[in-house]
């Protein structure tokens, strides 16, 4: 996936630091050295606008607070992790109005273990139905490169075991990495999902060793025939969130205007026709 031609401006301010239950370690703070301290967080704000003067910060309005998963949206937005002009993304997302950079999660360790307890939360009510729409499985296997940091956040999450593929390009004899056994059944878990080849790419790799893939699950679905494709190879897709909720919910915050809302929801229609 490329990367934009551009990011947002922004700065940094100092925040408050508080002291860590580890040997006696404090970070620092109120002018105290530096030297000793082993972490000191700053918080991170937007400060650009777009063309039509709307404020592109991302403090919440007060009369919005993002509610169920839609906490994700403003997370992203907080880490500059969402980009609106005219992007190109591999072969599938021509000209896209909108680029989410999924990897910025592991900048806030503590929304990366969110999404892992996001993602448990979400299969177990799925496992838990009558006539369940997910397969019990016994391992997790993380999509390089943009799985790998959600698929660790949540093996460590569940204890549930991991593995994953090295890429076609690396010279390695093992093309996966991590113990397995034949026959077991393995969940798939990339950040994002487009056309979906990078998932079926995945399945068919651990398909021939042997194991069982059955399901998929990624924090956001970009609605360009991801979910179709993999439901076509007989893998059901799990998704967190959707472009569509992420815009329609960054427009209702005030973090964007209509346009950029318009365009971008014409965008997604198009792909889906």
């Amino acid at each position: 996936m490329s990367s934009p031609s551009s990011r947002a401006g922004s700065h940094r301010t100092p925040s408050i630091a508080r002291p860590i239950a580890a040997k006696g370690v404090q970070l620092a703070h109120n002018g105290a050295s530096e030297e000793n301290a082993l972490y000191t967080p700053a918080a991170h704000r937007r400060s650009t606008t777009f063309d039509n003067g709307v404020s592109r910060s991302s403090r919440l309005t007060k009369a919005l607070k993002p509610s169920g998963n839609l906490w994700l949206a403003e997370e992203l937005w907080k880490l500059d992790a969402i980009d609106f002009g005219d992007f190109t993304l591999g072969r599938t997302a021509v000209h896209s109005p909108i680029y989410v950079n999924l990897r910025r999660l592991i900048s806030n360790p503590k929304a990366l273990a969110r999404c892992a307890k996001i993602i448990e939360d979400e299969l177990k009510a799925l496992l838990s139905m009558k006539n369940p729409h997910l397969q019990p499985f016994t391992l997790v296997a993380g999509v390089p490169f943009g799985g790998l940091h959600v698929a660790t956040a949540f093996s460590l999450n569940v204890g549930c075991p991991m593995i994953y593929i090295h890429p076609p390009a690396t010279d390695k004899s093992d093309v996966i990495e991590g113990i397995y056994v034949r026959g077991q059944s393995c969940l798939i878990i990339d950040d994002l999902i487009t056309g979906g080849g990078s998932i079926l790419q995945t399945a068919a790799t651990l398909a021939e060793a042997g194991l069982n893939v059955r399901d998929a699950v990624t924090l956001i679905d970009r609605q360009e025939g991801g979910r179709a494709a993999l439901k076509a190879a007989g893998i059901n897709l799990v998704s967190i969130l959707t472009l569509e909720q992420i815009v329609t919910y960054l427009m209702s915050a005030g973090h964007i205007p209509e346009d950029v809302y318009r365009r971008t929801i014409a965008y997604l229609e198009s792909r889906e026709s």
